[in-house]
């Protein structure tokens, strides 16, 4: 029987240091304490890790860099408190390595030109992508780049070799259940574009929850995850559905348009309309009232991003990782 070798992960958890630490000491890099150094120097050879020689060989010919490419070119992205909380979880975990993040709005024909022109240049070690659509060009610039890419969510088209991902589907088809569980059943959906993963992925979701209690799912409405998009559904379901009792909408964001049109329609939340929103970002506390919601670690998506492709770098294989979700009940539902 042929033993599995030690990974990077069990250098580290031996050492107990982290990842980062452990690639920095094997490449002979800087920024590391004598401690440290021993400490992983001795996990090395206790386990008997032997580093990979091709990512070595390319050690020295690394940029220490890597990009965080965003398919938007939206000057006002950062406003949406999702994209902050990913880099939140993107630059803790860079801040244990030794490399330099650059950061691409590449939806454009002139972020994907910028993203090319760095690949070419050999001035980034790897990429990780953000908020793909259906057929995105910025996949294939990556893709072609001829180095490393890790995936923020999934792809429509298939599954990428490397990627972080949320329970998008379990976690929309809880909300659901949950307002089945309180009585609701003339039960509406706010979808996210339905040319991303998490957007059909949450859609899904809700079918397979209302369709498993024998209620009806063509209360429907699409938008773009954005505030102004979840009022312009919520107004379109009011109009075409005025029976509805609940609704769950596939974005805190847009669950804050949702809840602005229901006060001004004189709906009361939850004794007339129980709303359910997705992400659990600041915003969620502070609405009127506050957000029942599904938290998805979105600062552990950006640092298990990142994470994986540290380990990606330093010669591991990692597997494709799936981050669970959980309902947050609040006054909304």
């Amino acid at each position: 029987m042929t033993t599995r070798p030690p990974t990077l992960d069990e250098v580290a958890l031996r050492a107990g240091v982290s990842v980062g630490t452990v690639s920095r000491v094997i490449n002979n890099r800087r920024h590391v304490s004598q401690k440290a150094r021993q400490a992983v120097e001795s996990a090395v050879a206790e386990l008997g890790y032997v580093p990979n020689v091709a990512a070595r060989s390319l050690a020295s010919q690394r940029r220490g860099a890597v990009v965080l490419a965003i398919s938007s070119d939206d000057p006002a992205l950062f406003a949406n408190l999702f994209f902050a909380e990913v880099i939140t979880g993107v630059n803790a975990v860079m801040e244990e390595t030794d490399l330099e993040l650059l950061l691409i709005l590449a939806a454009g024909e002139r972020g994907r030109d910028r993203l090319t022109r760095i690949l070419q240049s050999r001035g980034a070690d790897g990429v990780m992508l953000l908020a793909l659509r259906d057929h995105d060009p910025l996949a294939k610039v990556a893709e072609a780049g001829n180095v490393p890419v890790v995936h923020g969510g999934r792809s429509l088209e298939r599954a990428p070799r490397w990627y972080v991902d949320a329970d998008n589907r379990g976690g929309a088809r809880e909300a659901v259940e949950y307002l089945i569980s309180k009585g609701r059943r003339a039960i509406a959906t706010v979808t996210g574009p339905l040319d991303m993963h998490a957007g059909v992925s949450r859609y899904l979701g809700f079918r397979e929850a209302v369709a498993l209690a024998g209620l009806d799912d063509h209360r429907v409405a699409h938008a773009d995850f954005s505030e102004v998009g979840g009022a312009v559904a919520t107004a379109r379901l009011l109009d075409e559905h005025p029976d509805l009792d609940a609704v769950f909408v596939a974005s805190d964001a847009m669950a804050a348009g949702a809840l602005q049109v229901l006060r001004e329609r004189g709906r009361a939340v939850p004794e007339d309309v129980a709303v359910v929103g997705f992400n659990d970002i600041l915003t969620a506390r502070h609405t009127r009232p506050a957000l029942t919601t599904i938290r998805q670690p979105i600062v552990a998506l950006g640092s298990e991003m990142t994470r994986m492709l540290v380990r990606v770098l330093a010669g591991e294989e990692p597997t494709p990782l799936i981050l669970p979700t959980e309902l947050v009940i609040r006054e909304s539902a």
